[in-house]
């Protein structure tokens, strides 16, 4: 199943609370026990196309965003340790963000054009601002318009652990923060516990996932075990991906977010990090291993000399779908936004 096929399945769902959300996010995060084909985010980051979107409300989305990047956390078994960010192009880049340090004002602008099967542009506008408010929008006027009106969407749990998530690892201590991004929806896994504990942390996680799938009318999925060895790995590098992703993608202005999330990446094995030109800038490609991605394949292009996120490439294993987002990220403030002056 793709991510528009359980879209569709789930088109009756009516919209949840911030709250309800989310509980669903975290809970139906842990209801596959294989990653698939893409990652999606929030149409904030990645926006769908509308018309699916509208249908199935934001629980869909929801429900969308966990399955395609299921999983757990970091093992608690010794041999299977964090791997260490070394010296990397990616951890060089971020100390070079860091040194330069972020530009004035007290928000990110990130505008991104997504381009779908039909290869029309869907324009999104998002502003994060230090205080942790988010402000959207499809065009200027729209985003100028929710920041003068001071309607902020409602800040989530999930939001700010990611972002402190990548503070974290800016500031030095990675193997801690890598455990912080990657459980910053569950600890479905059990980080940190003993067996039995960890089976105990999955067993919960199920049950709340069919009590979710229950309450909306939805047939229950049938209960798995919880993932080992290598499925395992798996999973806690597309969680450690799609995580540090919602980040950048969120405020990739703040130098401190930007740096941290470059140095979570540099953790991530046989991530394959190439050079290229977008535009006449020098750029470098992440392209995250297939196998963290049920097969499917997700390149995130970069700027070489500041780690600003310039293209996103997205193709679907199952379906071949092939999605291309551009972003542009900027340091401004809130005052100057709802003045119109973006």
């Amino acid at each position: 199943m793709d991510e528009m096929d359980l879209m569709k399945k789930l088109r009756d769902v009516p919209s949840p609370g911030p709250e309800a959300y989310d509980r669903a996010r975290a809970a139906l995060r842990t209801a596959m026990g294989e990653p698939v084909a893409t990652v999606v985010r929030p149409k904030r980051w990645f926006s769908w196309p509308k018309a699916g979107v509208a249908a199935v409300g934001a629980a869909a989305v929801a429900a969308a965003v966990v399955v395609v990047t299921s999983g757990g956390s970091v093992p608690a078994g010794p041999s299977e340790a964090a791997p260490q960010a070394v010296e990397t192009p990616l951890v060089k880049l971020a100390s070079a963000v860091q040194a330069a340090g972020t530009q004035p004002g007290d928000a990110s602008l990130i505008i991104n054009t997504k381009f779908g099967l039909d290869d029309k542009p869907d324009l999104n506008y998002t502003l994060y601002t230090d205080q942790g408010r988010q402000f959207t929008g499809d065009s200027a006027k729209t985003l100028t318009d929710a920041v003068a009106k001071g309607q902020a969407e409602p800040a989530t749990p999930y939001d700010g652990k990611v972002m402190a998530a990548a503070r974290l690892a800016a500031n030095g201590d990675v193997d801690k923060a890598r455990i912080a991004m990657i459980t910053a929806s569950n600890n479905a896994l059990g980080v940190g516990l003993s067996p039995a504990e960890a089976e105990k942390a999955w067993a919960d996680a199920q049950a709340e996932t069919a009590e979710i799938f229950r309450k909306y009318g939805k047939p229950v999925p049938a209960p798995k075990p919880r993932p080992t060895g290598k499925d395992l790995e798996n999973l806690i590098n597309n969680h450690l991906w799609s995580n540090a992703q919602h980040a950048l993608f969120a405020n990739a202005a703040d130098a401190q977010v930007r740096a941290g999330v470059l140095k979570l990446y540099a953790t991530i094995p046989d991530l394959v990090v190439g050079k290229a030109s977008v535009d006449g800038q020098a750029a470098l490609t992440l392209t995250a291993p297939p196998a963290i991605l049920g097969g499917g394949a997700d390149v995130l292009t970069i700027n070489a000399g500041n780690g600003l996120p310039i293209r996103e490439e997205i193709t679907s294993a199952e379906s071949s779908k092939r999605y291309v987002v551009n972003y542009k990220a900027f340091r401004v403030t809130v005052a100057d936004v709802a003045a119109g002056r973006i």
